[in-house]
C-alpha cells in the first residue's frame, strides 16, 4: 500500500538513497535522471537499463511503499505533474533561458505544492480565530518578507479595524512596545531568525498581544515566541538569488488567511466591502475624467 506521508515522492527517494542495497540504488540514480523514461517504460525495460534484475526494480518499488511497479509509475507520474523538485533542478550558468524556465517553473510548483502539503490547518484555524477578534493588526517583515507584509496590509485594510505595516525597524519596535492584548502581530521571517523581527515578536508578546508567526520551519528562535506558528515549506535555495518561492508561499498563505477571514466576518461585513468597491469605482472614473480635463487641483 502506498504511504501516504506528506513527503513527496521525489523527496522520499532522496532520503532513501543511503539506506538502498547498491543494486536498488541503480534504479533510484534512473528515477532521479530519466523519470520520464521510466515513468513509460516497462519493469523489465527500467532493469535491463538499470543493469538490475526485474525482482529489484519491484523490491525497490515496494522498499518505498508501493504496491508494485505500477502503483510506483502511478505516483511518479503525479509527482511530474508538479514538476522535479528544485533540488534536483539545480541552476547552471550554461543553462539556456529555455532549460531555466523550464526549471524555475517545476522549483515553483513544487515548492508550492510543498507547502500546501505541511501546511498545519489547525494552526491556520488558530491564526484566523485570531485575527477576527483582534481590534487592530501589525504585520512585520523586512526585505523580501516586508512585501509580504505589505501585500497583507492592502488586503487587511477591508477588514474594517487598524492595521499598520511599518517598514522601519524602530517604527516596528515602537509598535510592538506600545500594544496591547487586543492586538494580533504577524511577523515574517522565512529563516526565522531576523533578529529585529524575533525581538518585535518578544515585546509583543511579552506585552499580551497575540503573535502569529509565518516561517519556513517552526523550530527558530522567531517561531518560538510565536502563540501560533504557521510554516510554508520550500525548496529555497538562497546561496546565490534572493529569496522568491518562499516570498511566493508566503503570499499564498496571507490569501488563504485574508480570504478565511473575510468569508467569517458575516452579511454586514459583505455590505460594507460592496459599498466600498462601488465607491472606489466612482471614485477611479471621477479621477480618470479630471485627468483628461486638466482639472485636477493640486492644493
Amino acid at each position: 500500500m502506498e504511504s501516504t506521508s506528506q513527503t513527496s515522492l521525489f523527496e522520499r527517494l532522496k532520503e532513501s538513497l543511503d539506506s538502498l542495497r547498491k543494486s536498488e540504488r541503480k534504479v533510484a540514480e534512473l528515477v532521479t535522471e530519466d523519470p520520464t523514461f521510466v515513468m513509460e517504460s516497462s519493469m523489465s525495460a527500467v532493469a535491463a537499463r538499470a543493469g538490475v534484475s526485474e525482482p529489484t526494480v519491484m523490491r525497490f518499488c515496494t522498499g518505498l511503499g508501493f504496491d508494485g511497479f505500477q502503483a510506483f509509475k502511478l505516483a511518479l507520474a503525479q509527482a511530474l505533474i508538479l514538476g522535479v523538485p528544485s533540488v534536483e533542478s539545480a541552476m547552471n550558468r550554461g543553462d539556456s533561458v529555455a532549460e531555466l524556465a523550464s526549471k524555475i517553473f517545476d522549483q515553483t510548483i513544487s515548492s508550492i505544492d510543498r507547502s500546501r502539503r505541511f501546511l498545519d490547518l489547525d494552526q491556520m484555524e488558530q491564526a484566523v480565530t485570531a485575527i477576527l477578534g483582534s481590534r487592530a493588526l501589525v504585520f512585520i517583515g523586512l526585505s523580501a518578507s516586508g512585501l509580504i507584509a505589505q501585500d497583507a496590509l492592502q488586503k487587511a485594510q477591508l477588514f474594517g479595524i487598524p492595521c499598520s505595516a511599518p517598514s522601519d525597524t524602530h517604527q516596528q519596535f515602537m509598535a510592538a512596545a506600545m500594544t496591547d492584548p487586543e492586538t494580533t502581530f504577524v511577523v515574517i521571517s522565512n529563516t526565522g531568525r531576523t533578529r529585529s523581527t524575533m525581538r518585535v515578536a518578544e515585546m509583543a508578546r511579552s506585552r499580551g498581544a497575540t503573535v502569529i508567526g509565518i516561517s519556513g520551519d517552526d523550530d527558530t528562535p522567531m517561531m518560538r515566541v510565536c502563540d501560533v506558528k504557521i510554516v510554508a515549506k520550500t525548496f529555497e535555495n538562497t546561496d546565490i538569488y534572493t529569496p522568491t518561492v518562499s516570498r511566493l508561499a508566503g503570499l499564498v498563505v496571507i490569501d488563504i488567511l485574508s480570504t478565511a477571514v473575510s468569508l467569517r466576518r458575516g452579511e454586514a461585513h459583505f455590505a460594507d466591502f460592496e459599498a466600498m468597491k462601488a465607491g472606489l469605482a466612482g471614485y477611479a472614473r471621477m479621477s480618470d475624467r479630471e485627468t483628461d480635463s486638466g482639472s485636477a487641483s493640486f492644493d
